[in-house]
């Protein structure tokens, strides 16, 4: 009785090891042939109810589920709460299987918080997208933001009479060594679109730009500036109609750069040039 158990045993164990690599076989065909990323995501979560920590697959599978997750938020840009769902999921993985996963897959956390602020902002849920903001201002103050998100990032992006316009910001603050000189706090880029809205070339870039203070009866310590790239007919310059003091009132802000794409600059405007 006792070796008719132990024969059980090892064909139970022996089947149940061939049903796993028979779901890895397909899991794989479905994530490099196939490219069907949802699907190949349920099977690497199935593998993973099939396998310990201290299976040789383990990693792999770990990582798979993390480029799986990656790739389909990158695909869910446009949808903003599926952005966020997926975005918000790859996050907790990564977190709870960091020593398992390749540091390069791992680091698209980073990108992945600044995608959480994006949809948010999308969304007009801008308290929700502070959060993001602020631990991203975090990781930048510990130095662990990989290259591409270690100096600035992006937290807008909408669509504006058939333009693609990016906000980005920059992390340093006033007084700091990096604001020395000429400094823009936020900057956001107007591009031109291809036929499938894709950007095509940039037209000109508006900048929260730091003012140079000569005296104390300044009250702003931020200025809007335009300045053109490839745009014609379009004016550029300081426009004192908009400034901004520390921290920068982001409501206001939003609120002028839309007025500034209208092409109202205000009366006070200073140091206008036409570009033809």
């Amino acid at each position: 009785m006792k070796k008719l158990f132990v024969i059980l045993l090892t064909c139970s164990c022996l089947f149940a090891t061939g049903q796993t690599e028979i779901l890895f076989k397909k899991a794989d065909s479905l994530f490099y042939d196939y490219k069907d990323y949802p699907k190949a995501l349920e099977l690497y979560k199935q593998i993973e109810t099939q396998i310990t920590l201290v299976d040789t697959d383990w990693s792999y599978v770990m990582s798979k589920i993390a480029r799986c997750l990656f790739t389909m938020e990158a695909s869910a840009r446009k949808d903003s709460k599926k952005s966020i769902e997926l975005a918000t999921q790859f996050i907790e993985h990564a977190d709870k299987n960091r020593e398992y996963i390749d540091t390069a897959i791992y680091e698209k956390k980073f990108f992945m918080y600044k995608n959480l602020v994006v949809a948010y902002f999308a969304l007009e849920q801008l308290d929700k997208a502070k959060i993001y903001q602020d631990k991203l201002y975090e990781f930048y103050k510990q130095k662990v933001l990989p290259k591409g998100i270690d100096k600035f990032y992006n937290f807008e992006f909408f669509k504006w009479e058939g333009k693609n316009v990016w906000g980005y910001e920059f992390y340093p603050e006033l007084g700091d060594p990096e604001t020395k000189g000429s400094f823009s706090k936020i900057v956001y880029y107007v591009y031109s679109t291809n036929a499938d809205g894709s950007d095509n070339e940039q037209l000109y870039r508006l900048h929260v730009l730091k003012f140079h203070k000569f005296d104390n009866s300044v009250k702003f310590d931020y200025v809007m500036s335009k300045r053109l790239e490839t745009a014609t007919n379009e004016v550029s310059g300081t426009f004192y109609d908009y400034t901004y003091t520390k921290p920068i009132d982001i409501v206001k802000l939003r609120a002028d750069i839309r007025e500034m794409l209208k092409g109202n600059y205000g009366p006070d405007a200073k140091s206008v040039i036409k570009k033809k």
